[in-house]
């Protein structure tokens, strides 16, 4: 892990990461998150992460569209000593997978 690399995780690895405990975190608005999630994940927008840091597990999966955002979260929860993983492709490879979406 260099630079801004950050650990990505597949749509078909997520369910063996939630099982071990881990968080989902879907960082998208609060429309995105209306539209539809992935089962189980916790809503807290990529502008309000820093203020609510204290709901976020030592663990996560970070999740959101395509991926690109995401990706900064994880790379910021690392940071701050958490193990932070990004959802690579986000919401959509997820859907793309053949995994539903809940609305």
């Amino acid at each position: 892990m260099f630079g801004n690399q950050v650990a990505t995780v597949q749509p078909g690895e997520v369910a063996a990461r939630l099982s071990e405990g881990w968080m989902l975190l879907d960082v998208r608005t609060e429309d995105e998150w209306a539209d539809g999630r992935i089962a189980g994940s916790v809503h807290i927008p990529m502008d309000q992460l820093i203020q609510r840091l204290d709901e976020v597990r030592d663990r996560v999966v970070c999740v959101c569209a395509v991926g690109a955002r995401s990706a900064r979260v994880a790379q910021y929860l690392n940071a701050q000593g958490r193990e932070a993983v990004n959802l690579d492709g986000g919401l959509y490879a997820w859907a793309a997978s053949g995994f539903s979406i809940e609305r």
